[in-house]
């Protein structure tokens, strides 16, 4: 190997990026692997139903029978509610997956970054103190203000979450009282 400590170091983060990126690739496979298994899900489920409810509607011999029918199928609000909230949930566990994984290696690189540089300023000239501080200052500040982004961002994210999850249960409930109205 060659002796040089940066070419091994650069070698050795090359080597740790690779196999990040292969972990959050596979990651996000996983998601649409779920999604692609949900669409099939529902999309049997829907063909099952329907040649069922055929079956139903040709074996009607009166008005009544088309009329039970019809009532044993479950509201299509219910159904589009049911999968909107899988199809979040699998969004929302691999997005957290990918989130949690590019926190933690973001956090690595900055607490790498920052070994860097105040070894670096531990070789700046004498007499610079004061413009070492106010830089010292500056990072401080900024890594404060990526915190504060980041924060409010995840809050962000979270907000829209519940309100999907509020929204869908009001469109549930508001089909299940429009269906015992009728």
């Amino acid at each position: 190997m060659n002796s040089n400590p940066s070419a091994e170091q650069f070698l050795n983060a090359a080597k740790t990026a690779m196999a990040d990126m292969s972990s959050m690739a596979a990651t996000s496979l996983a998601g649409f692997e779920k999604l692609v298994e949900l669409n099939l899900s529902v999309a049997k489920s829907a063909m099952a139903e329907s040649a069922e409810q055929m079956q139903a509607v040709m074996a009607a011999k009166a008005p009544q029978d088309l009329s039970a029918v019809a009532g044993q199928v479950q509201p299509l609000t219910e159904k589009a509610a049911a999968y909107g909230r899988a199809v979040a949930e699998i969004v929302t566990e691999t997005g957290t997956a990918l989130s949690k994984a590019a926190e933690g290696k973001f956090a690595e690189v900055q607490s790498q970054a920052a070994a860097s540089i105040e070894a670096a300023l531990k070789q700046a000239p004498a007499g610079s103190e004061t413009a070492v501080s106010a830089f010292k200052t500056a990072m401080s500040a900024g890594q404060s203000a990526l915190e504060t982004a980041q924060a409010q961002t995840k809050q962000a994210v979270e907000t829209a979450s519940k309100s999907f999850a509020t929204a869908t249960e009001m469109a549930v409930k508001a089909s299940h009282s429009a269906s015992k109205g009728k």
